[in-house]
C-alpha cells in the first residue's frame, strides 16, 4: 500500500517536471518568433523607400514588357 503511493506520488512528480519543460520550451520559441518579428519589421521601416522603388520599378518594367 505504502510502495503503491510512492510510486503514485513519483510518477505524477515527474509528469509534473515534463510540463512545466514542455511549456518553457513553448515560451522560449514565442519569445524568439516575437524577436524576429520585431526585427523583420524594423528592417522593413528602414529600408522602406528603398523597398518601394525597388518594387515600382519591377511593377513598370513588368508592365511595359506585356
Amino acid at each position: 500500500m505504502v510502495a503503491t503511493q510512492l510510486v503514485l506520488n513519483v510518477r505524477t512528480k515527474i509528469g509534473q517536471a515534463i510540463a512545466r519543460q514542455e511549456g518553457q520550451g513553448l515560451v522560449e520559441y514565442a519569445l524568439i518568433i516575437v524577436l524576429v518579428a520585431i526585427a523583420v519589421i524594423i528592417a522593413v521601416m528602414a529600408l522602406g523607400t528603398q523597398l518601394q522603388t525597388v518594387f515600382k520599378t519591377i511593377v513598370n518594367n513588368l508592365s511595359t514588357a506585356s
